[in-house]
């Protein structure tokens, strides 16, 4: 099968590029002629079409969409953790040119063409909103009630997509991240108490592959989590991350206290029907140790300079200063 995917130098896009041409398919990649992503390119030169191009602009779409008989559509704007270092919440209204303008030319570019290729949507378990008060587990069927432009973004996307005449399925995914080293602020968004999913990105890939070649999958939403062995709190998930990439868990203090839009999943049917859960986060966490490899010992040997470094990037760094230096005056914080 001739298949685009769109944002296939991304964190998830190339365990999808790579589990596509696994299974045999012609993949056409998308994306933004970035330094890093041509890095990634020269890597799989050979193995794969490449189209550069920008979502906004339609005729961009229009010639990555020609000729194929089915669309993965991973590009997106996201929150924090791009390797763009341009975030939805940041700039919305770029975020939105990107998300919900692309995808509508992504979308007319394929209803205008001869093939009407299929359509796999990467959505997020983030269009649920703040769950943190309710009974876990989410369901498919749980409303909509997304808190950030990038949900909005997605339920605006899933709608577009299941109103578009062609043929559809939307994936919900859990929280996937990359493998390499998190110096970011997206580390303290989530409470140490709040209920996380993690999902392995080889299994999302899988699950995207899967959908390609199961008919009952299509004009349906799914919900892709890791399973109840990747259930678990933000402290947990945290402090094995951190201790993975060699920097150890950091302190209460530096993290966040709002809810936010992370959960666990029912994923009883997506797995019945895509058979996709096949890892857990300790594959996550040897995965980075090996990605790492010598490199760890480095990380583990400037600790301290790491630690401040990524504390400083907390949004309670501020306050805890002056409590600090409140306790050290001997003064009431």
């Amino acid at each position: 099968m001739k298949v685009l995917l769109t944002g296939a130098f991304g964190n998830i896009g190339l365990h999808t590029l790579r589990e596509l041409l696994a299974q045999g398919h012609a993949v056409r990649c998308f994306d933004v002629a970035s330094k890093e992503n041509k890095r990634q390119a020269r890597q799989m030169a050979g193995c794969c079409d490449v189209v550069w191009g920008d979502l906004r602009r339609p005729e961009d779409v229009a010639r990555a969409v020609r000729g194929q008989d089915a669309i993965v559509h991973l590009a997106f704007v996201i929150p924090k953790l791009s390797m763009t270092g341009v975030g939805s919440e940041d700039r919305p209204d770029f975020a939105r040119e990107v998300n919900v303008g692309g995808t509508l030319n992504l979308l007319a570019a394929a209803k205008a063409s001869p093939r009407s290729p299929s359509i796999i949507f990467a959505s997020s378990l983030h269009v649920f909103g703040r769950t943190h008060h309710l009974p876990p587990p989410r369901r498919v069927t749980d409303p909509v009630q997304p808190v950030e432009h990038y949900a909005w973004h997605k339920v605006a996307c899933e709608e577009m997509v299941k109103g578009a005449g062609l043929r559809w399925a939307i994936l919900r995914l859990g929280a996937s991240m990359p493998i390499r080293l998190i110096v970011d602020a997206g580390v303290f968004d989530v409470p140490l108490d709040n209920r996380i999913e993690y999902v392995h990105g080889q299994d999302v890939a899988l699950a995207m592959a899967n959908t390609l070649q199961t008919e009952a999958a299509w004009g349906k939403t799914w919900l892709i989590g890791g399973g109840p062995a990747c259930q678990l709190l933000y402290r947990d998930m945290a402090t094995q991350v951190l201790e993975a990439f060699g920097v150890g868990m950091l302190p209460d203090w530096a993290f966040r206290t709002t809810p936010f839009s992370t959960d666990w999943l029912d994923t009883s049917e997506s797995q019945q029907v895509l058979r996709f859960q096949r890892h857990t986060l300790q594959d996550y966490v040897a995965d980075v140790k090996a990605a790492l490899g010598p490199k760890r010992q480095a990380v583990i040997a400037l600790r301290p300079l790491i630690r401040r470094r990524l504390l400083r990037l907390s949004p309670n760094y501020a306050q805890h200063m002056v409590e600090t230096r409140h306790l050290a005056a001997g003064a009431p914080a």
